[in-house]
């Protein structure tokens, strides 16, 4: 049985990654610091899931968490290390409190990185991380200053890690997600609905994508399930996007008769 960690692992992407590894007969240690989100998605799932209160902003509490889960083991080595926590914050360099930057990078970034930092040591050769970022290291909207530049940084140390840790014969990857339907893009939706309805801004957004729709948790899932798995073996130090074409494209529309 392989035995995988999953950060922000209580909703979302996450969640979706723990639901994947789950069908595919895995233990999985969800992390997360949603105690109730824990609690029910324990009981849906079954024993097969482990769960930690955790805040990954908190890197004694990973620590701590990673010490949990190596006793849990038992001496046997983890396999994969999933990186899903996340917020989004929007604001300009210039809008942008203290506050807000702080609580981006404590949890975006040093959440993956002090993640590593306690779990990689525990993965067996032959292991694999895999980190969640978006296609917003590569362009962003507007407004979104400190969330595209922690996404940004993730793929960076995910070269970093590739190179640091292949003579171990643990690969590390990134996905970039575009829009997918997930509590947090449904809060987004919301705040910027204008009087609509969240559907209505969801169905809006995806058809920024070429394939017409956002994706679900379960779309991603498969992605980052197959790069912890054996047919992704020689697969590392990529970032692979997960974003139905929107990157593909340029925002250029051809006059109607020129078509």
């Amino acid at each position: 049985m392989s035995q995988v960690v999953v950060t922000g692992g209580a909703a979302g992407i996450g969640r979706g990654a723990v639901e994947r590894f789950v069908a595919a007969g895995a233990r999985v240690f969800v992390l997360d610091r949603d105690t109730e989100a824990l609690a029910a998605l324990r009981a849906e799932l079954g024993d097969q899931v482990n769960a930690l209160t955790v805040d990954v902003g908190d890197r004694d509490a990973l620590a701590a968490a990673a010490g949990q889960v190596s006793a849990a083991l038992g001496g046997e080595p983890l396999s994969a290390l999933v990186c899903a926590a996340g917020v989004q914050r929007y604001g300009t360099v210039v809008e942008t409190p203290d506050t807000v930057y702080d609580d981006v990078m404590t949890i975006n970034v040093g959440g993956v990185f002090f993640a590593c930092r306690s779990f990689v040591p525990l993965l067996s050769r032959g292991g694999s991380v895999v980190v969640v970022s978006s296609v917003q290291a590569y362009a962003a909207q507007h407004g979104v200053a400190a969330y595209s530049m922690g996404k940004g940084a993730l793929l960076s140390l995910v070269r970093a890690m590739a190179v640091d840790h292949a003579a171990d014969g643990i690969r590390v990857n990134a996905v970039c997600p575009g829009s997918v339907d997930t509590p947090m893009l449904r809060s987004a939706a919301a705040e910027f609905s204008g009087g609509r309805s969240t559907d209505e801004v969801v169905a809006e957004w995806g058809r920024s994508h070429p394939l017409g729709r956002v994706a679900t948790p379960g779309e991603v899932a498969e992605v980052i399930h197959f790069l912890t798995s054996p047919a992704a073996a020689f697969v590392t130090g990529a970032d692979v996007k997960v974003d139905g074409g929107l990157t593909a494209g340029l925002a250029v529309v051809l006059p109607e008769e020129t078509k």
